[in-house]
């Protein structure tokens, strides 16, 4: 609406070619859906569709590293973006389920850097929603990734009771809100 009320009118979104499918794709072994290398393409997870650039197992591994060290440094924008190559690199639901978790983990840090306690909160509940779904899917795979995620779920719980114990200072006093909460969990 504000492109046409200015006079300018919007071009059509280009082909883009086979890179991008509504195809749902398996869980074959090497984590490729039938037909290889699918780049670019999409994955079901409940009812949408999310991105999906294959990457192998150990940039996954890598990027899971990295962004684990960002946030153990406090970095949570850094420890965002770090992990969203993995999640966007694995067709497995449970998989893509931890590192969408994480990434929403840190994302809810982000939040409370910046003074949002809805934002921190909505963010820490879909981490549990998509850390719950991993564990689910798969018990192992944290495990397999050094992460206990059982007990990181408590910690997200925990955060969101103080979270919510403090809604009345929260909504008086704006600006970074890390200070009244207790620190970011561990994830490791």
């Amino acid at each position: 609406m504000v492109a046409r009320s200015l006079g300018r009118v919007r071009r059509q979104t280009p082909d883009r070619g086979p890179h991008l499918t509504d195809d749902r794709i398996s869980a074959a072994p090497g984590g490729e859906g039938a037909g290889g290398d699918r780049t670019g393409s999409t994955v079901m997870q409940g009812d949408r569709r999310k991105a999906y650039r294959p990457i192998p197992p150990d940039l996954r591994k890598a990027a899971l590293e990295s962004g684990l060290a960002a946030y153990e440094r406090g970095d949570f924008f850094e420890a965002h973006e770090l992990l969203e190559p993995a999640w966007m690199g694995t067709s497995d639901l449970a998989e893509r389920a931890l590192y969408q978790g994480l990434i929403k983990l840190a994302a809810g840090y982000v939040h409370a850097v910046r003074g949002n306690p809805v934002g921190m909160a909505r963010n820490l509940e879909g981490a549990g929603t998509h850390l719950e779904t991993s564990l689910r899917l798969d018990p192992e795979w944290g495990a397999r990734t050094g992460i206990d995620i059982a007990t990181l779920l408590a910690a997200i719980g925990e955060r969101l009771s103080a979270l919510a114990a403090l809604a009345d200072a929260l909504a008086e006093s704006p600006g970074p809100i890390l200070h009244l909460l207790p620190p970011a969990p561990p994830i490791r």
